[in-house]
């Protein structure tokens, strides 16, 4: 019997079947996964699906606050070993460093520059991945002395991505919200190559302040950059030429902001700081992870989208070739999927910027924890005193 086939299966699912947003599927999965199968420390990352770039929420157990950073720096800059982006489109999203590498895992950037200084011996990281996107990455580490992780633990990890990918996914669902408040102009940052912040305007602060807490480096601006924003200028400076690195961020009240950046160069070509742009975000740059949340399928979301553009039954037909039974079909599957009974109302309920909020609470916290934890601060403790199984 394959591991994926246990009863323990089933309960990391129950639990995340019953979370009510994204930190909260994070803090539960872990919990249960962790009895399940020991580790001493995680990352839980949503991820932007377009780009497979790290977005809010993320949860850390038991590593140090600024340790994200190294890790990015390592897997964006220097790492060629089990990239995230190679793992989004393996046939199993899962894989362990030491089962991988036959043992020999100093072969890894990220082992000899981020593991070996916290006493890691051990990765297993997976990408939540569906429909062909990647919405969530994790990564678990076991300390030296602890068995490396094996082909079932991995199997097991990987036949989660699926079932957790969709729960992710679902968040995006659009629920009632107030008209967003957001006033000013887009926030303009600089940081520079150490992930140092250079400078900020105001609306940046106030961007910066919506946003959902989790982990964060503090500035001498006053300001703490979170995880997502370095990880996006780290991702900057690794892209050449026009590339421009971009992720949607929701916000503490369920809006939506849009992140970009792009490395600048100086007078005599080297490389410059990294400017970052934190604006709210555009009906048309939220609205395909709406449609994600629906399950839409390809063709659904071509029918949809000419139903925005106010579109006939007759001219869709045409547009797409089908008959104007078939596109009659495809209304009725979306509006059974969406919980609508009209045109009007699909276009009010997809198309526009106000989703269901993801997280909104303390995201550091230690294992062995239950999730309610997350309720209030917590602090991080050292891997040395981490709780075990």
């Amino acid at each position: 019997m394959t591991r994926s086939a246990l009863p323990g299966h089933r309960e990391v699912l129950a639990g995340a079947d019953r979370a009510q947003d994204a930190l909260a599927l994070f803090a539960e999965t872990s919990t249960r996964l962790q009895r399940l199968m020991p580790f001493d420390a995680a990352v839980w990352r949503a991820t932007d699906p377009l780009t497979g770039l790290t977005t809010a929420p993320v949860l850390v157990e038991n590593l140090n606050e600024g340790g994200c950073g190294a890790y990015w720096e390592c897997e964006l800059l220097g790492e060629n070993i089990n990239l995230f982006r190679d793992l989004s489109r393996a046939a199993v999203p899962a894989v362990g460093l030491r089962e991988s590498t036959g043992d020999r895992q100093a072969l890894s950037v990220l082992y000899r520059k981020f593991m070996l200084p916290r006493g890691l011996d051990d990765e297993l990281r997976a990408v939540l991945r569906v429909g062909g996107q990647p919405w969530g990455m994790l990564s678990l580490f076991r300390e030296r002395g602890r068995r490396p992780f094996d082909a079932g633990d991995t199997s097991f990890v990987g036949s989660l991505s699926a079932p957790l990918a969709r729960r992710l996914r679902s968040y995006a669902q659009p629920a009632p919200a107030p008209v967003s408040t957001v006033q000013g102009g887009p926030g303009l940052l600089l940081i520079d190559s150490a992930n140092v912040l250079l400078s900020i305007n105001e609306d940046a602060r106030r961007l910066l302040a919506e946003m959902p807490p989790g982990p964060s480096v503090p500035t001498r601006f006053g300001v703490a950059l979170p995880a997502w924003i370095l990880t996006m200028a780290t991702y900057a400076r690794s892209v050449s030429g026009d590339d421009n690195a971009r992720i949607r961020i929701p916000t503490r009240t369920g809006h939506w902001l849009v992140c970009h950046g792009s490395r600048l160069r100086e007078p005599d070509g080297r490389p410059g700081a990294t400017a970052m742009v934190i604006e709210p975000a555009k009906v048309s740059e939220v609205v395909s992870l709406v449609m994600a949340a629906f399950e839409l399928s390809p063709r659904e979301l071509e029918v949809t989208r000419l139903i925005a553009r106010g579109l006939p039954t007759r001219d869709i037909a045409d547009r797409l070739h089908l008959s104007p039974h078939t596109v009659r079909d495809h209304v009725k599957a979306v509006f059974d999927k969406v919980g609508v009974t009209s045109r009007g109302e699909l276009v009010a309920a997809l198309f526009t910027e106000h989703c269901e909020p993801l997280a909104a609470a303390n995201t550091v916290r230690v294992l062995g924890e239950p999730p309610s934890v997350l309720d209030r601060p917590s602090p991080v403790r050292s891997l040395s005193t981490a709780s075990r199984n």
